[in-house]
């Protein structure tokens, strides 16, 4: 039993630090989403938040960012034996670059029903015809993501946007 709570405490740790990240995006006006990618030794190899407004990059999603940043880190397009965590279930863009990535596995916090590419909406971390299997886990400190969401969202509602 020690080893799966032990697991359970690295992904809460995990979650915790993609969780800051997705903080320090909705304060500079972006969708409070972070991710940290993981060796296979539990280092960070990197982390990422949402830029798409202040990049002007529709690609610039926490994950894309995370992705790129441990690319460059490693010298390599191919992320092997990493895990990537994520305060909501990757979108179907994110879900193609975590399998192009052969990135190991997905731990997210919330999912996500309307965009979601890990099981909500779709599920491309399984589907037979990609060359790539992702293991997915969801709902790692799950209240505490989807509550982020929805503040942030109720807030620019308040304001007029959106």
């Amino acid at each position: 039993m020690e080893r799966v709570e032990t697991a359970m405490a690295r992904h809460e740790a995990f979650m915790d630090l993609a969780i800051r990240a997705a903080h320090v995006a909705a304060r500079r006006g972006e969708v409070p989403v972070g991710a940290v990618l993981a060796g296979a030794d539990g280092r960070v190899l990197a982390g990422g938040r949402n830029r798409t407004i202040g990049d002007s990059d529709p690609t610039a999603h926490a994950e894309i960012v995370a992705i790129r940043r441990a690319g460059r880190r490693l010298g390599n397009y191919r992320l092997l034996n990493t895990i990537l965590y994520v305060t909501v279930e990757p979108c179907l863009m994110c879900m193609g670059a975590i399998i192009h990535a052969r990135i190991e596995a997905v731990i997210h916090g919330a999912p996500d029903p309307r965009w979601g590419g890990a099981g909500s909406l779709y599920d491309f971390s399984t589907d037979p015809r990609l060359n790539h299997p992702v293991r997915v886990i969801g709902g790692i400190r799950e209240e505490r993501c989807r509550e982020l969401m929805r503040s942030f969202f109720r807030a620019r509602r308040r304001m007029g946007n959106d």
